[in-house]
């Protein structure tokens, strides 16, 4: 009858924390993820909870229950569909050391969730449907700090365009020795122009910025990490520069081509991820 909300699997150790030591293990990345696959982020308190025997849980995973959840909505914190006061779902959780299902009742926790079209809600309440592995997570004063950053940049107009990868790149040489510039095309979900600009200069460091947008900005900059421009560059570009990208056919323009990607990938960092695939 309740749909479950499905998830990347992420490392066993990961799976098997608290959801309190997940909210605290949570990066920026992961709250990206989370936040932007819902239709919904709501706080929330667990008033009941009832085990969902293993017939009825199909693809649950060894040391953990399934949990049918009724809770009292404390809050929307981002979202436009009335959900009432009262929430059900399921999740699954791990078991404790003794085997037994955790006794959440009286938890404040944080869901990320999509509500169910033509699901009337019941006496019980709105019926919702966790998005991710771990989309219910222990809600704190600092967590929901972490969190209402991300909301807002995800909520602000004129955000960031999802990247889906590289379309053209091409390296011109200078007059001067050491002399280069380098622009990157990028493919994006709406097909708005992004761009990456990679400049070298004869006795100076690589400088390197985005446009978002039809000019081309030789002065642009870097986004800042943990923003979501930083996101949608880091977390969504390959590692390296497609050879089919590369537009030039000089061997020492592509290879320089190929440098000046690797430099910005270098200077973006890692994306990590601790909580979600």
């Amino acid at each position: 009858m309740f749909a479950l909300g499905g998830g990347g699997t992420v490392a066993a150790q990961d799976r098997a924390a608290s959801a309190a030591s997940l909210a605290e293990m949570a990066t920026y990345a992961d709250l990206v993820d989370l936040a932007e696959r819902s239709d919904l982020v709501i706080r929330a308190e667990i008033r009941r909870q009832s085990e969902v025997s293993r017939e009825r849980a199909p693809g649950l995973e060894p040391g953990y229950t399934r949990l049918y959840i009724e809770a009292e909505t404390l809050a929307l914190i981002a979202g436009d569909t009335a959900i009432g006061e009262s929430l059900v779902y399921l999740v699954d959780v791990p078991l404790n050391e003794r085997g037994k299902a955790p006794k959440l009742k009286k938890r404040e926790v944080i869901l990320f969730a999509d509500a169910l079209p033509g699901r009337p809600a019941t006496k019980r309440g709105r019926e919702i449907q966790l998005t991710a592995e771990n989309a219910q997570l222990d809600y704190s004063p600092a967590f929901e700090a972490k969190l209402r950053p991300v909301l807002a940049s995800l909520a602000r107009a004129g955000k960031p365009p999802r990247i889906e990868g590289i379309a053209d790149a091409l390296a011109v040489q200078g007059t001067l020795s050491g002399e280069s510039e380098t622009q990157i095309f990028l493919d994006t979900q709406d097909n708005s122009p992004v761009s990456l600009t990679v400049l070298r200069r004869p006795g100076q460091n690589p400088v390197w910025g985005v446009s978002w947008g039809e000019i081309i900005d030789s002065a642009a900059r870097s986004p800042d990490p943990q923003t979501l421009r930083w996101y949608r560059l880091a977390c969504s570009l390959p590692a390296e520069l497609p050879s089919s990208a590369n537009l030039a056919r000089d061997p020492a323009a592509r290879r320089l081509a190929a440098e000046d990607y690797a430099f910005v990938i270098d200077e973006l960092g890692k994306c990590d991820r601790a909580i979600t695939g």
